[in-house]
């Protein structure tokens, strides 16, 4: 295969495309395990029973098995591609992970493709761990993932498309020069991994970020490159924070600071911030913080220290990890991925035939305040809308409860904003209250304040035994007034042997001067809430005895001694997304 060059290309472009040609005709070879042995893998699945209360409708998920990171997504040539962590031998994480692969035209609807790498080689014969996609000049898209080497130590390699003229781009081959890099001097074998999509700098050299870890100080590891096959390590990491511990699924990409559009991962000018995203593997939760790229030292500067404790911000307060962004340059935003693993037992688990799914896929951008990201569901989750029901100007007095009826309760898109009268009968804030994941177990959906707690009742039976609260408090601060956001689980269902944590966040917003909003994606058995737009997320995994399918049921309630009003409520039942294979794809 050869490529034709421009002779108007730059020449570290033209060095990259001849790479991509070597790497094609000079020993890069296909993973004989993704088809030699892919019947076999396909018949050891376990199959999922039929009663699936639990089983997602429009998140997305493989058939059956275990899923965990997202994986390089992107779009290209008009398709939108997930890659995906996947065990294809059961429903638990497994010692021959893989990059299976599905396709979309919208984000919503999924086509399921043959597996895009499996352990094949020495370098990866041990799993193909997560990794990124970046698409280099000419539409020349690579990946660069993890693998677990014949000694167990994380290695990095290298592959591309067989064919690029195949926008499903359904075949992968693998750099015969793999492994790309190595664990560096002082980094041990199991602390090396996870690269990001590369960025290109002023100088024409590519740089990428792989997480890690030296004694307990976790840190973003910077490689450049010229030609995207050699790298060489910087003499020291784009930031690194002591006591942090490993950092897994780095991202690292500007935002911009007006507006929503995003940009390209290789913008660098007046007009972005640098996001720099870690996945804690301490305690599971992704932390991000904004600042300055210095591309000539290429060095991170935070606006704010990190510290990898509840002060710090989070894309996401609950349910939610191995994020990974994309800039999606069909609608020009940045898209967010994640992993939302199960909170129920491994024989849950074993019995239901799978476990994970990927949160719905939101688009992120810089708040206004230049202080913290927003998060929103992409606009086509409202294809997904069907029947809806809306309720106005309703008044919740103390203790009301009223229920949001004629939808389909455990499938459903709900909106609803809150207008609140003065405030200045607020409880008062206790500067001492630092941790709000705490804070909302101690003050949980049955304890009565002020003004607070009034939410939903989600998944909910009609008597309430089983109920999720995603509720607000106000609190009277200082100088200011404090809005908690909570995901009380304690009386989510009669079930035992289920992790039910209670989830909490400050919200940044002044409820003085305008309504608190809040908007929750329920499906069966995740929960994805936004609260003021997006500027407090909060997911969670929820596993009702009695309350699902039709035996669901949705509430508004105000447990607070001061009424609020429902200014506006609107819910709509959800259709399910199209999760299919890939006979029935038709371009």
């Amino acid at each position: 295969m050869a490529f034709l060059v421009s002779n108007t290309m730059t020449s570290p472009a033209l060095m990259v495309l001849l790479c991509c040609f070597l790497l094609i005709a000079n020993g890069a070879h296909q993973s004989e395990a993704c088809y030699g042995t892919n019947q076999k893998l396909q018949s050891l699945q376990v199959s999922a029973p039929a009663n699936q209360p639990y089983l997602t409708s429009y998140h997305f998920r493989p058939p059956q098995n275990w899923i965990n990171d997202p994986n390089g997504p992107m779009h290209y040539k008009g398709v939108y591609h997930l890659f995906y962590q996947y065990n294809p031998l059961g429903p638990l994480f497994g010692d021959k992970m893989i990059w299976a692969h599905s396709v979309s035209y919208d984000l919503i609807n999924w086509i399921h493709l043959s597996h895009a790498l499996c352990p094949s080689g020495p370098y990866d014969i041990n799993s193909c761990w997560s990794g990124s996609v970046t698409i280099l000049p000419g539409d020349k898209p690579f990946i660069l993932y993890t693998g677990i080497d014949a000694s167990g130590q994380q290695v990095q390699n290298l592959a591309m498309p067989e064919n690029l003229s195949d926008p499903l781009l359904k075949d992968w081959v693998k750099f015969s020069g793999n492994p790309v890099m190595t664990p560096p001097n002082g980094v041990k074998d199991d602390m090396f991994r996870d690269p990001t999509t590369a960025w290109q700098a002023p100088d024409g050299r590519w740089r990428v970020v792989v997480g890690g870890q030296i004694d307990n100080e976790g840190m973003a590891f910077v490689y450049w490159s010229w030609d995207f096959i050699h790298w060489t390590k910087l003499d020291h990491p784009l930031y690194s924070v002591q006591e942090t511990g490993m950092w897994e699924c780095p991202d690292f990409f500007p935002v911009s600071i007006n507006g929503t559009i995003g940009v390209d991962t290789s913008v660098l000018n007046p007009g972005v911030k640098h996001v720099l995203k870690t996945s804690l593997f301490s305690d599971k939760h992704d932390y991000y913080v904004l600042g300055t790229y210095d591309p000539q030292m290429d060095i991170f500067s935070p606006d704010t220290d990190f510290h990898g404790n509840s002060n710090d911000l989070r894309y996401d307060y609950g349910k939610f990890y191995a994020s990974k962004t994309f800039f999606d340059s069909a609608k020009n935003r940045r898209v967010l991925w994640a992993w939302a693993n199960e909170s129920d037992s491994t024989q849950d688990d074993i019995d239901k035939g799978w476990s994970g799914v990927q949160t719905v896929p939101r688009a992120i951008w810089l708040d206004k305040s230049g202080k913290q990201l927003v998060q929103w569901p992409v606009e086509e989750i409202e294809t997904l809308r069907g029947k809806q029901v809306s309720i106005h100007d309703k008044e919740l007095g103390s203790g009301s409860i009223v229920e949001v009826s004629g939808i389909t309760a455990s499938q459903v898109d709900v909106e609803i904003d809150f207008e609140l009268p003065e405030l200045e009968e607020a409880e008062l804030f206790d500067p001492a209250w630092v941790d709000p994941q705490q804070l909302c177990n101690d003050k949980n959906a049955s304890i009565q304040g002020r003004f607070g707690p009034f939410g939903l009742l989600i998944l909910a039976t009609e008597d309430l035994t089983e109920k999720t609260a995603i509720f607000f408090r106000i609190f009277k601060g200082q100088n200011k007034y404090v809005v908690l956001m909570c995901s009380d689980h304690s009386r989510s269902s009669l079930k035992e042997d289920l992790d039910k944590t209670t989830y909490g966040a400050f919200v940044d917003i002044d409820p003085h001067h305008g309504k608190v909003s809040l908007r929750s994606l329920v499906d069966h058995s995740i929960v994805e809430s936004f609260a003021a737009r997006g500027k407090t997320c909060i997911t969670t995994r929820v596993y009702p005895k009695v309350a699902v399918e039709n035996e669901a049921h949705l509430f508004a309630f105000n447990n607070g001694t001061q009424s609020v009003v429902i200014s506006s409520l609107n819910a709509w039942n959800m259709n399910q997304a199209r999760l299919s294979e890939e006979e029935s794809f038709k371009l």
